[in-house]
């Protein structure tokens, strides 16, 4: 495996530039809702700010968004607002990349069924919460899972 190959990468977040922009973004609509002159505005830009910053704090808060670690079971990790969640092979109850409409194009996202303590749980990423191609990213867990 080389360092470009995506089978060896085993964790996946939204990317940092995007991180970043997007709280640059908030900062900049920030100061522009402190100097308009309009009210209406001023609550449109701040709410604009309010709702960059807050993706912000997400993409920050969910690094890295998915991960596999390997060991003895393999687990896969995956980290939400409420913090980390791991599943063994076990738990794991389907993984696929199913197209779904958005904006008039098919979108791939990655589809994972886990058992959560002991009721069904769905979890959807696309390509925003993992920094990567789904069928690339679901290459590597059928990899990592099948041992």
């Amino acid at each position: 495996m080389t360092a470009t190959d995506p089978s060896s990468r085993l964790a996946w977040s939204t990317p940092m530039a995007a991180v970043v922009v997007c709280g640059i973004g908030g900062i900049v609509l920030a100061a522009a809702a402190l100097l308009s002159n309009d009210g209406p505005g001023r609550l449109l830009i701040g709410l604009a700010a309010v709702g960059l910053l807050f993706m912000t704090v997400v993409g920050l808060r969910q690094r890295p968004r998915l991960a596999v670690e390997p060991g003895n079971p393999v687990q896969v990790v995956v980290r939400g607002l409420t913090g980390a969640q791991r599943y063994t092979p076990q738990q794991i109850l389907r993984v696929r990349v199913v197209n779904y409409r958005r904006l008039g194009r098919k979108m791939p996202m990655l589809e994972m069924d886990v058992d959560h303590q002991g009721d069904e749980k769905l979890m959807i990423f696309g390509r925003w919460d993992l920094g990567a191609h789904p069928e690339d990213v679901l290459e590597v867990l059928r990899i990592h899972l099948a041992r």
